[in-house]
């Protein structure tokens, strides 16, 4: 069981783990251990998510997310399969917990009267300085 909110739990038939062999320097070690992790989590099939949540994690996971809607997270940080196996279900639930938050709405306001004032003003101090850095034109030809 994958705890993400006090109300919120993912049972561990929703999430898939494969050990695979992690890329990079390792010494004699990295040819013979799969000590890298690569989590999938089906989004869409998931029973544990409401489908508001279901959408933003597909927004919020971006390219980590296949056609299937399957969520793959590939963890291959430390040396050791259980930490990377810790840090793969950990920023699964940090990505449940971003889409667990509703988006605030943003509510139209109009700029007041003397802001705009202000504004205009600024513009046309800023093309006077402008202006008077301009050369005068020749007139003796």
């Amino acid at each position: 069981m994958l705890y993400i909110h006090m109300y919120l739990q993912i049972p561990e038939s929703e999430i898939e783990e494969a050990f695979i062999r992690s890329s990079g320097p390792g010494g004699q070690n990295v040819n013979k251990v799969a000590t890298a992790v690569q989590l999938r989590f089906n989004v869409v099939k998931s029973g544990s998510l409401s489908d508001e949540v279901k959408t933003r994690l597909v927004r919020i996971a971006g390219k980590r997310i296949n056609i299937e809607g399957v969520l793959v997270i590939e963890a291959h940080r430390y040396r050791t399969q259980e930490k990377n196996r810790q840090d793969a279900r950990e920023r699964l639930a940090v990505l449940i917990r971003r889409a667990l938050q509703e988006p605030v709405l943003r509510k139209k306001t109009r700029p007041s009267f003397s802001s705009q004032q202000k504004r205009l003003e600024q513009k046309k101090k800023r093309g006077e300085i402008k202006r008077s850095r301009r050369s005068l034109p020749k007139l003796d030809e």
